[in-house]
């Protein structure tokens, strides 16, 4: 098992999944770091490294090639932007990526929490999902995703997932804390 005291979590403190992956880094006594921006209503906020234009501008990227990536169009692309620079210093910052949402026949994932599997991808990361459809662990390997039971073993992660966490999300996450850290 890894020593918690050695591990730092990287998230962005939504509800939901990052706000349980936060809950869980309290009780095993890992340390986080929150990335948010100014005007930004995250649910967690408790000592948040707020982004600086200039450092959100490091995550920048054509709303075309996220497009291109994700198989999707975002409407809104002004607004989401600020959220998507915010993914990649999370993803930047933590080696190993895990996400909770549903992973879609294209093989993206969805929702914003998309992006950040995406950018684990693109930096050849240690990738994890928890499907809550599937209701099963999923690692990106060669290329595709393979049933697996994953388990942190890197000093750094970056902790994202859906606002919607159902039970069985919350579950697959203290399951793979209870495997991956110190009790």
């Amino acid at each position: 098992m890894t020593d918690c005291t050695k591990v730092t979590l990287y998230t962005g403190g939504h509800k939901g999944a990052e706000a349980e992956f936060l809950k869980l880094a309290d009780t095993t006594g890992i340390n986080k770091v929150i990335y948010s921006f100014e005007g930004h209503n995250a649910a967690c906020f408790d000592g948040a490294q707020i982004l600086n234009s200039e450092e959100l501008k490091k995550g920048d990227i054509s709303m075309e090639i996220i497009s291109k990536l994700m198989g999707r169009t975002y409407s809104k692309a002004d607004k989401i932007r600020k959220v998507i620079q915010s993914i990649f210093h999370m993803v930047n910052s933590g080696y190993h990526v895990v996400a909770i949402g549903w992973i879609q026949p294209d093989g993206t994932v969805k929702g914003g929490t998309g992006w950040g599997v995406e950018l684990a991808k693109l930096f050849n990361r240690p990738l994890s999902v928890f499907d809550q459809d599937k209701k099963g662990w999923f690692s990106w390997k060669d290329k595709q995703w393979v049933e697996d039971s994953p388990i942190i073993t890197t000093e750094t992660f970056a902790g994202t997932g859906t606002r919607n966490l159902t039970d069985d999300g919350c579950k697959a996450l203290r399951d793979l804390f209870e495997r991956s850290f110190c009790s």
